[in-house]
């Protein structure tokens, strides 16, 4: 397993990073985002052979970016995305710990702590067709495979619509007790392309299933956390710290529900990685 701490960094991103470290670039400012782990355990019936066959155990989603994309192209990354300006408006539409629980867990206020809740219930319906909502606080929606749903998916990812505006018409509430605050990650400051992201962990309600919808990836897979890590390590697939490391966190469980166990008693604070400069290399510095 590669080195958690510090990693040589390479191609466009050293450039980068050297050109930061000297002090001819300045910082970005980071903008608020949210990312889900969506979980499921491994399915009795898989093939032998496939992921999760032999040992069973969670199973995590991730998606390919496209190699067309301005931020972590060709990256596999969990369902996410930044923040939206009508994120913040769910308030009346809200089942579960209050805005203020989360700021507490994730250090920030309660107005951002919702609309990074929001953001995350959006983008994960946004990009992998699952709504964690439903029409009351103890019930989820089972089914959003039909035609009606893909338009208003499509509506809410080209902001034709607000998500406070598809909730209120479809009469649901937000699901937030479904969401596990599991980290804080912010990007490096030599980046030219900066977000401040919560990371969630959730179940894959029961009923639904996800879908290869979002147009920003060309791969979508379900698998172990572990086998996402020997992958990484091996050079068959492209990960950012942050996700490479949720990945090796929860690679110990035996199942989806000791997750969101876990979850509730994690210490959450904010890492931003840092530039380490060895002569012409550089290294991405985590702590």
């Amino acid at each position: 397993m590669r080195d958690l701490k510090s990693q040589l960094m390479t191609g466009r991103m050293a450039e980068v990073a050297l050109e930061y470290a000297e002090g001819t670039r300045r910082p970005a400012e980071p903008r608020p985002a949210s990312t889900v782990i969506l979980l499921r355990d491994a399915p009795a019936s898989a093939p032998a052979g496939s992921a999760g066959a032999a040992a069973g155990g969670p199973e995590v989603y991730l998606l390919r970016r496209q190699r067309t994309m301005a931020f972590a192209a060709g990256m596999t990354v969990f369902p996410g995305g930044r923040v939206d300006a009508t994120d913040s408006t769910v308030a009346d539409s809200w089942s579960g710990p209050s805005p203020d629980w989360f700021g507490e867990r994730l250090g920030c206020s309660a107005e951002t702590a919702a609309a990074y809740v929001a953001a995350a219930v959006r983008e994960t319906f946004e990009e992998s067709g699952v709504l964690l909502a439903g029409p009351s606080k103890d019930s989820v929606v089972g089914d959003t495979t039909g035609a009606d749903w893909e338009a208003d998916r499509v509506a809410l990812e080209t902001r034709e619509l607000g998500f406070s505006e598809f909730l209120h018409r479809r009469g649901l509430v937000l699901r937030a007790d479904l969401l596990g605050p599991w980290a804080h990650w912010i990007t490096p400051e030599f980046e030219p392309k900066r977000y401040d992201t919560a990371f969630f962990v959730a179940a894959l309600p029961a009923g639904q299933v996800t879908r290869d919808v979002t147009s920003e990836s060309d791969q979508v897979t379900w698998i172990r956390p572990a086998d996402a890590v020997a992958a990484v390590d091996a050079g068959e697939v492209l990960m950012l710290p942050p996700t490479y490391i949720c990945c090796h966190e929860l690679s110990p469980y035996d199942d989806v529900a000791a997750i969101l166990d876990a979850a509730g008693e994690r210490e959450i604070k904010a890492i931003m990685p840092t530039v380490r400069v060895d002569g012409d290399q550089a290294y991405l510095e985590t702590t």
